[in-house]
């Protein structure tokens, strides 16, 4: 039989536990689930704006903090999730679907305990973080803070779910179920907003509806008994402590990490809020753009997490490093011609925002410092410890990463601005800095092979 070239075999995957054509079907639905992420914020901004600035004013400060407990509940459920692909990948289904209902169960009980928190304490907290702002902002963050916080739990439950969907290699339900939450928050803002006239109430509502309905759904999928992960009942009373520690020894760390690092944009962001109109301007523009340049290599990130989970699971750590080098390879060849293409095309795309000169040459030199630091270091810094995390080893990769954004950054940014008057381009050469030593740092960890001495969850009894 002859072969296109193609379509040769190669032996190097002979007896491999993912297939390319497995790898495609888990990645490609994973960048159009980021991509999702990435623009809904962006709809829901422009629909609000209609309202007025008081109103954009107070949902974004609001959603600064729900951003942080997005990404707090994504870490503590991808961290959770581990622990159940290591049990796939020793073939311990049982245990696996066990795991999968106590992350479940506990991550429930947490959002709820942060949702009562949050409507008792709905004004203090805003005052707590944003200071003395504007009254009328004020009332309208209230509104949307608390209205959106009765969702927490939902929000808690689909992350949880899409990172068990996507740690079985499944990730086009939550792909579906992205699209599916998109398209019920923007008609219901539009609904909210431009037909009952309900202004930031509305938003917030469209939020919460948008959240309960892709967690409905979900749960309901999550409940197909031919899946290897599946959960049919969700009793309070079946709490497994052992299996908790267990979960929330990788979950907890996972979610600290993560959560530091975007309290470290936020202390980032006040330090941008003091430089000039246009300088502020072309920030937020470089923050909006860069951020298509990454999402290919975010998806590899989450595929590096299950891929390399059920390896560890199988005590395979031949086949953990063969895909952490594929997946990594690949990232870099996207990542490659993404970015080549958006500074082919910069001029353009940065005319659309219609910036001021001064303005536009910030925005053109912190587009080039980004696309040319991602090319090089953006997967090592990255991606690459995703492997130690699916692994076990979640307490070095957030250890040096908190120190790396405290000191570096942080310290870095501080050092360019005020002692070199560098300007706002101090916050992305501190950002280059920072991923720099996370590069170094993490390939000598991966080097070394010290994660690999981290025993599996399903070593365990």
């Amino acid at each position: 039989m002859r072969f296109k070239h193609s379509q040769i075999p190669d032996p190097s995957w002979d007896g491999k536990l993912f297939s390319k054509e497995q790898l495609r079907r888990l990645v490609i639905p994973l960048m159009v689930e980021q991509t999702l992420a990435m623009t809904v914020g962006l709809f829901d901004t422009l629909i609000v704006s209609s309202v007025g600035e008081t109103a954009v004013s107070a949902v974004s400060l609001v959603d600064s903090i729900n951003f942080l407990l997005i990404t707090l509940f994504a870490a503590l459920g991808a961290g959770g999730a581990i622990v159940v692909g290591q049990y796939i990948g020793a073939q311990k289904h049982q245990e696996a679907r066990h795991a999968a209902k106590q992350l479940l169960l506990i991550v429930t009980l947490l959002s709820i305990g942060m949702m009562i928190l949050f409507l008792t304490f709905n004004h203090a907290i805003l005052r707590f973080i944003f200071g003395n702002i504007d009254s009328a902002i004020m009332e309208n963050a209230q509104v949307y803070f608390f209205t959106t916080s009765l969702s927490l739990p939902f929000l808690a439950v689909f992350n949880v779910c899409a990172a068990l969907f996507r740690i079985m290699g499944n990730s086009a339900v939550p792909m579906v179920n992205a699209i599916v939450i998109n398209i019920v928050n923007i008609a219901a803002n539009i609904l909210f907003i431009f037909g009952f006239d309900m202004g930031v109430l509305g938003s917030a509502s469209a939020t919460s509806i948008a959240r309960i309905v892709g967690a409905v759904i979900i749960l309901i999928m999550l409940r197909n008994p031919k899946m290897i992960v599946y959960i049919r009942s969700y009793n309070f009373k079946e709490f497994d402590g052992v299996m908790i520690k267990r979960i929330l020894k990788l979950g907890i760390p996972n979610g600290l990490e993560s959560s530091i690092f975007q309290i470290g944009k936020i202390i980032m962001s006040s330090l941008v809020a003091t430089f000039t109109t246009s300088a502020i301007a072309a920030h937020a523009v470089g923050n909006s753009l860069t951020s298509v340049g990454i999402v290919p290599a975010q998806a590899m990130s989450l595929a590096i997490t299950t891929v390399v989970s059920q390896c560890v699971g199988a005590r395979d750590y031949e086949q953990a490093e063969f895909y952490t080098r594929y997946l990594i390879k690949k990232a870099y060849i996207y990542l490659w011609i993404l970015n080549i293409l958006m500074l082919l095309i910069l001029n353009p795309a940065l005319s659309l925002y219609g910036l001021s000169p001064e303005g536009f040459s910030i925005a053109y030199e912190i587009m080039v410092i980004h696309g040319v630091g991602a090319m090089i270091m953006w997967p090592l810094s990255f991606s690459l410890p995703n492997t130690f995390r699916a692994s076990g080893d979640v307490v070095s990769p957030m250890i040096f990463s908190i120190f790396s954004m405290l000191v570096v950054r942080i310290g870095f940014s501080f050092i360019l601005v005020y002692v070199f008057n560098m300007g706002v381009v101090s916050v992305w050469w501190a950002m280059m800095a920072d991923w720099a030593v996370r590069s170094i740092f993490f390939t000598h960890h991966y080097k070394h092979k010290k994660w690999q001495r981290y025993a599996p969850a399903s070593d365990y009894n």
